[in-house]
């Protein structure tokens, strides 16, 4: 039997987790294996910079954690799997799918996305949207592009007034 230190330490770590996915907008399931430590610290510090982070936990802790929550990954714990938890909902998916894309020893398993499962195909969807500040670039564009064609129009009236 498991002294009671060792069972409060798990009990511990599972909650860290179960806080982590509560507090999470994006998480992701990936396997590591074949990666370098470089490649790792790389991949820590370029998701730090979006608010994101790798944590690599026993599977059953993990387990618990997702059961508290509800959430069924059965499928995929098993293995050596790290786990992506970010702040945001899409920057720290753009920087693992591409870290991923790259690494071909990186492997994404699954995903939960405010709080729901996610496949993933989902994962690649959200990948493939543009980051804030691109929508923010095509929206400004798109209403450049009505004020534009407004100031043509007014200027062909003046034109024709003036004949």
């Amino acid at each position: 039997m498991a002294s009671s230190k060792v069972l409060e330490s798990k009990k511990a770590i599972v909650g860290e987790i179960t806080e982590s996915l509560k507090t999470s907008e994006s998480v992701i399931l990936f396997e590591y294996q074949g990666l370098t430590v470089s490649e790792v610290s790389d991949l820590r510090k370029k998701l730090r910079e979006v608010q994101g982070e790798v944590k690599v936990y026993k599977n059953t802790l993990l387990k618990r954690a997702l059961d508290d929550l509800n959430i069924d990954l059965d499928g995929f714990l098993e293995g050596p799997n790290a786990i992506m938890f970010g702040k945001n909902l899409l920057e720290p998916i753009k920087v693992i799918s591409e870290f991923a894309k790259s690494h071909d020893k990186m492997n994404i398993r699954v995903g939960i996305i405010n709080g729901e499962k996610a496949e993933l195909n989902v994962i690649k969807e959200y990948a493939a949207i543009p980051s804030y500040e691109g929508l923010l670039t095509m929206l400004a564009a798109g209403m450049m592009e009505h004020v534009r064609n407004l100031s043509i129009g007014l200027n062909l009236y003046a034109e024709k007034l003036e004949n």
